[in-house]
């Protein structure tokens, strides 16, 4: 026989001819012959040297021990005075009762949400992160979640998190943004068969997110096909000119025209504008010449207006003048002077009328 201690926060197995035969605890034991000991730090976990069963027969052994079973699609998160510790996938687990104090919190990985009570700030633990799914919707966006080829929610702005399990999860965004849709370099033609090319665009926003994008394939091509084939409808309605002069509207009509076709994508246009009209260069030669012409044809109008404008105050002073001899005395002296300006000297005798005299002097001079 030979007498063996087991410390405080150890226990021992008694082992004999291998075989189990009792548990003993803290203080001084004896041990008979063939009967070995294994020790156990009763802080940590306890991995049975036999077939578990076997020790669990023994109820003083079994009241010492903790049994931790983790079925398939289960995680139990071990907690240690309140500390978390790690995580537990399927199998069994033992520890010892008393030192610690252990909590477990067993979770079903088998549905998606995560409704156990588990601390958020958990999540990004590395023990436990590598089992759960993170999804991010910016503040300015909204998502669709699609779990097996299923809508099953919306998600607003935020963070959100799932299990990974056997299930896929199918994650679709959309900006819900005032977002801008441009319709560069259209070649088009008009009424009377004019090539002109034209830069469009349309702002529009998502208003309806499950219809944009579950029932729709690439809502933005289509927008951009209805926006299209719209312009293309009233720009052929017009001439070249009316076109250049009726952009606005034709861009009001474009807008009032796709209004009601982009409900079923669930959008919105909220405006729409006709950025360039690019006319090939021999067109650009035709407009210079007409522009040019028309400038002109102003001009002309103007020039024949303002001499309308001077003939008839002539006309208007001469009436004055005959009826008025102060007045005509003045307009004699206004001329006088003016002559004066250009010539040196003029001599002028007798009481005759100047204006004659003066007349009289430039017709010998000719």
């Amino acid at each position: 026989m030979k007498q063996v201690r087991i410390n405080a926060g150890h226990i021992g197995l008694v082992f004999k001819n291998r075989d189990y035969n009792r548990v003993i605890t803290q203080g001084k034991h004896w041990l008979g012959f063939n009967e070995g000991l294994m020790t156990y730090n009763r802080l940590l976990a306890f991995n049975s040297p036999i077939a578990l069963e076997i020790l669990l027969d023994d109820q003083a052994l079994a009241d010492q021990i903790k049994v931790v079973e983790v079925l398939d699609d289960q995680l139990v998160l071990v907690f240690e005075n309140n500390i978390f510790k790690n995580v537990l996938t399927a199998g069994r687990y033992t520890y010892w009762n008393g030192l610690v104090n252990r909590k477990f919190i067993t979770a079903d990985t088998s549905k998606i949400e995560i409704t156990e009570a588990i601390n958020p700030s958990l999540y990004s633990n590395s023990e436990l992160s590598k089992y759960i799914r993170v999804v991010e919707v910016a503040a300015y966006e909204k998502a669709i979640m699609i779990v097996d080829d299923e809508l099953t929610k919306i998600l607003e702005r935020g963070t959100y998190y799932f299990w990974k399990n056997r299930k896929t999860i199918k994650i679709a965004k959309a900006d819900l943004r005032q977002l801008q849709l441009e319709i560069s370099g259209q070649e088009l033609l008009t009424k009377d068969k004019a090539a002109v090319r034209i830069n469009f665009y349309a702002q529009y926003k998502v208003i309806d997110i499950e219809t944009a994008l579950m029932k729709n394939k690439d809502y933005e091509k289509q927008l951009y096909i209805l926006l299209q084939l719209a312009l293309r409808t009233f720009v052929g309605t017009y001439t070249l000119d009316e076109l250049l002069d009726e952009k606005e509207n034709i861009a009001k009509a474009v807008l009032n025209d796709v209004k009601n076709q982009v409900d079923k994508l669930g959008v919105i246009v909220l405006h729409t504008g006709i950025r360039d009209v690019i006319l090939p260069g021999n067109m650009k030669e035709i407009m210079n010449q007409v522009l040019i012409a028309h400038k002109k044809a102003q001009a002309n109008v103007i020039m024949r207006r303002e001499e309308t404008a001077s003939t008839r105050s002539l006309l208007n002073t001469a009436k004055l003048m005959e009826d008025n001899t102060m007045l005509f005395k003045l307009k004699e002296m206004e001329y006088v002077e003016k002559i004066a300006d250009k010539i040196g000297e003029i001599t002028v005798s007798g009481n005759g009328n100047v204006i004659e005299q003066l007349k009289d002097i430039f017709s010998v001079n000719k």
